[in-house]
């Protein structure tokens, strides 16, 4: 299943490896989900991981965002025609119209507004794993 990961998921899941966002990342990291991404993504990505402030050990930021990399999905986007409320967030609407994915996975709802976003859904990482689970579970087309 190919998606959009938001910067403070990927944040979340590595600071706390259990709930939610962590689940996400494993699920990144066993290749069961495939992000889709263009350079200003991957940039964020390493700019966020490499504050002091996370603490985060540069091997494993290195290794997860090479994987990330090799293992997801390359896009050039076009540009919006309506802006987001915040325009930081626009890359990662631009990358999932451009790769047709099933969602953009965010904590931060309010910055996509269902009527600026082209018909991509947007879920919470708890929503999205429900939604998961759900059509795993009755082998639905679309997620799989």
């Amino acid at each position: 299943m190919i998606i959009v990961l938001d910067t403070n998921v990927l944040v979340s899941g590595l600071l706390s490896p259990f709930g939610p966002c962590g689940e996400i990342m494993r699920m990144v990291s066993s290749s069961e989900l495939t992000l889709a991404f263009d350079a200003r993504i991957l940039t964020e990505y390493q700019e966020v991981l490499d504050r002091p402030k996370f603490r985060f050990e540069k091997d494993k930021v290195d290794a997860i965002l090479a994987h990330i990399e090799h293992q997801g999905i390359t896009v050039a986007p076009s540009p919006l025609q309506l802006s987001l409320p915040d325009s930081d967030d626009e890359p990662f609407l631009e990358v999932a119209i451009a790769a047709k994915v099933v969602c953009i996975v965010t904590g931060n709802h309010v910055h996509f507004p269902p009527g600026l976003c082209q018909g991509v859904a947007c879920y919470s990482p708890g929503e999205f794993l429900s939604h998961y689970r759900k059509q795993r579970g009755t082998g639905t087309a679309g997620w799989a």
